[in-house]
């Protein structure tokens, strides 16, 4: 049997649950086993479980049927518990370094005690961790190494939490132990196991970083009814007490326990609905004068007349007693509208104006990196936009700069101009590849589709505060820009348990694949033929498509590669197409002279990345996340990095792509030119890599993410029961035209 059972309740927590598995796998302690609970999980934290069970025997995971609530899913786990001691540990939370370790020791020395109470930190989006603030009732040098309760009762004023101890098996089965229904399930748990332990032992070291969600991830800061349920979780520790009359000591701290509990549900906003308040205050009330115990005293500090109101039912009191409170939280919504009165001042007075209008509800407007183009996956959704629901008026925001780009018959606003600000002020549907300007104003009734351009290799969001040279944005303005989204789209799972963890905020994952990529997966091979057609490739080229991502630490592109040297050793029979990062702008002079001695050409420009891919016979890149997307064609791809080092450290990555490549890889121009002069670029090794990746990573894309998007954000349709995903083995996508072309049957995957 294991030293320590883990108790890990899993419920949609899909961004989060990698970091928790791995930190608890990563201890230097490995006697311990996982009991990870599947709470009926609607995202992927079930599949994600499954994988890492499949990895590592510590972990059993248990599937329940129908969600069952916290208290629950840990029932459950607790009864497949066999460690010596139990430690619960809350999905979107972690150990810290070394924790498991550093309890078993503190469990040795102090005798092995029924409970080892040890210490958390919080910890934010911005990165700041802040210690728990009562750390102070954990010295280990105030007294004996293990004592019972009526040594130190100052621990009763810890928060009413289960993840901060470790508690011997046979305690919690000898006590009959078990967690309630509703919220506030831990309070019973809690103080009936205190007050029931003989022997308890403190820990003076943070073992648990205790994560605050930005996006509301805990229930109990919703307003609900469901805060009634904290009467229930007292009634079952009052019972407790009737039914240990041996314990009854306990019965005073216990009620001044419950009333601090009673009065901080009623005071902190964004708990209980307003027109409930009256009724739960004198809920609180009768329970306050149905068990306060004889001879009881209010305590001497500011509680004492709160205390006073509810031992009276005097509701009115209490309002005004808590009207400062009231006042406080008056001010900083004035200083919120403030703030957004001045934001709508300075948009001017024409959008004001607009913004008061009635919203268009057959009006979408549509944006592609930062209104450069008519492109990617908005594009694609505008298309079918067009053929699913052609009532619906589409608009395209543009450059002034780039209006001459836009394609024949699509509608357009500048950006910045009188119609921009109009269209933006009433449509129904915002849908863009970034994010809408700061000055744009999410109004109540419109609906943001927030699409992505890709699949995270490189890291993203408030993963980036971990390299600060990558990046000098303002996390908190962008945070701000991702509360306006409704729907985020997510290409695979990888990236919806990325775009969760690091774009916190409250939308809906739509796991429909990228929309950009039906054509990838829809052409035949006319369209193949056609699209070399219109760069007037000859049949017998062999047409490598290059292209390395931006770089933070180069402010121009440079390719990476002498290109020259490249095509003159590849011979007549290959051309190279160079397309640059679009951070990079228009086209270097570089280019423009390889171009014009043949067997290089500068696509740089070209209006539609898709038929690019479509045309070549095979993919160079580095770190770009055009690998995840040209995958779906199944050709090969060969990745050339050779700074890996410098761009891993400076912007970082969510894996290692030397090591987890969809082909060959090159760290050299030497080595590229021999993977592409050998063939090595198409040899099964390197199909075997492709089909890897391919299984991780285009999962959703079948060539109908675009009208899953549309029937689900336009038409209210669930999409995901009418177009479930086609497997990738049913996929055939179009193969190439050029010389080297072969039709790629199924790959054994070793």
């Amino acid at each position: 049997m294991p030293k320590l059972s883990l108790i890990v309740p899993v419920y949609r927590v899909q961004g989060y649950l990698y970091e928790c598995l791995d930190s608890i796998l990563g201890q230097d302690c490995t006697d311990f086993e996982v009991i990870a609970v599947d709470d009926c999980s609607p995202d992927g934290s079930g599949a994600i479980l499954d994988e890492y069970a499949a990895r590592d025997a510590r972990i059993k995971v248990i599937h329940l049927a129908e969600n069952v609530g916290l208290g629950r899913a840990r029932n459950a786990g607790l009864e497949q518990a066999r460690g010596d001691y139990v430690l619960f540990l809350d999905s979107d939370d972690t150990f810290s370094e070394g924790a498991l370790g550093a309890i078993c020791e503190r469990l040795e020395a102090t005798g092995n005690p029924e409970i080892l109470i040890y210490d958390y930190a919080r910890t934010y989006w911005n990165g700041s961790v802040k210690r728990n603030q009562r750390a102070d009732l954990l010295a280990q040098d105030a007294g004996p190494a293990a004592f019972s309760l009526d040594d130190r009762p100052e621990l009763l004023d810890l928060l009413q939490i289960v993840w901060n101890k470790a508690y011997r098996r046979d305690f919690v089965e000898r006590t009959g132990l078990t967690f309630p229904p509703g919220y506030y399930e831990d309070a019973p748990w809690t103080f009936c196991s205190m007050i029931s332990a003989e022997r308890i032992a403190v820990l003076d070291r943070v073992c648990v970083y205790y994560r605050q969600r930005r996006e509301g991830g805990n229930i109990l800061k919703t307003v609900s009814r469901k805060h009634f349920d904290v009467f229930d979780q007292y009634e079952r520790v009052f019972a407790y007490l009737d039914a240990h009359p041996e314990l009854s000591r306990w019965r005073g701290a216990l009620f001044r326990k419950m009333v601090d509990h009673y009065l901080t549900v009623l005071e902190r906003p964004g708990r209980l609905p307003q027109n409930a308040r009256a009724e739960f205050f004198h809920r609180a009330s009768a329970d306050y004068r149905a068990r306060v115990p004889e001879g009881f005293q209010r305590p001497a500090d500011g509680r004492g007349h709160k205390y006073g109101t509810l031992e009276r039912d005097a509701y009115a009191t209490l309002t005004g007693a808590t009207r400062v409170l009231r006042l406080r939280q008056k001010a900083r919504t004035n200083a919120r509208r403030t703030i957004n009165q001045s934001k709508r001042r300075a948009m001017g007075v024409f959008y004001r104006s607009q913004l008061r209008l009635p919203i268009d509800e057959n009006l979408a407007v549509f944006s592609a990196y930062w209104s450069r183009s008519v492109s990617c996956n908005p594009a694609a959704i505008d298309a079918a936009l067009a053929s699913l629901a052609p009532h619906v008026r589409r608009v395209w925001v543009i450059r002034p700069d780039a209006v001459d780009r836009v394609p024949e018959g699509v509608d357009y606003v500048r950006l910045g101009s009188k119609e921009y600000w109009a269209a933006v002020a009433r449509a129904k549907y915002l849908v863009n590849n970034v994010n809408f300007p700061d000055s744009v104003v999410k109004r109540e009734g419109q609906v943001h589709v927030q699409t992505h351009h890709g699949t995270p290799l490189k890291t993203m969001g408030l993963d980036q505060q971990k390299y600060p040279a990558s990046t000098n944005m303002s996390f908190g303005a962008l945070l701000k820009r991702c509360d306006r989204w409704d729907y985020s789209i997510s290409a695979n799972r990888f990236s919806t348990t990325v775009w969760e963890r690091v774009y916190p905020a409250s939308y809906t994952s739509l796991e429909t694949g990228y929309p950009r990529n039906d054509v990838l997966v829809t052409a035949t091979a006319d369209d193949v033929r056609a699209a070399r057609g219109e760069l007037g490739l000859a049949e017998d080229t062999t047409a490598f498509l290059y292209m390395p991502t931006h770089r933070e630490y180069q402010s121009g592109f440079v390719p990476r590669l002498d290109l020259e040297r490249l095509a003159e050793r590849l011979g007549p029979d290959v051309t190279l197409l160079v397309r640059g990062h679009y951070f990079y702008g228009t086209s270097s002079s570089r280019l423009a002279e390889l171009q014009s001695a043949g067997r290089i050409m500068d696509v740089s420009d070209h209006p539609s990345v898709e038929r690019l891919y479509l045309a070549s016979d095979a993919l160079i890149t580095d770190y770009s996340s055009a690998m995840f997307d040209y995958a779906n064609l199944d050709r090969p791809i060969v990745v050339f990095a050779d700074d890996w080092d410098t761009y891993s450290v400076v912007r970082g990555a969510y894996f290692d792509v030397l090591k987890e490549a969809p082909g060959a890889v090159a760290t050299t121009q030497e080595g590229l030119t021999e993977i592409l002069r050998s063939g090595e670029w198409r040899a099964e090794p390197a199909a075997r890599a492709r089909e890897r990746f391919r299984r991780r990573f285009c999962d959703f894309d079948d060539g109908r993410a675009a009208e899953r998007v549309v029937r689900r954000v336009f038409m209210g349709e669930d999409a995901a029961e009418r177009l479930p995903f086609l497997p990738l083995e049913e996929r055939t996508p179009a193969p190439s035209a050029g010389p080297d072309r072969a039709a790629p049957g199924p790959v054994p995957v070793n």
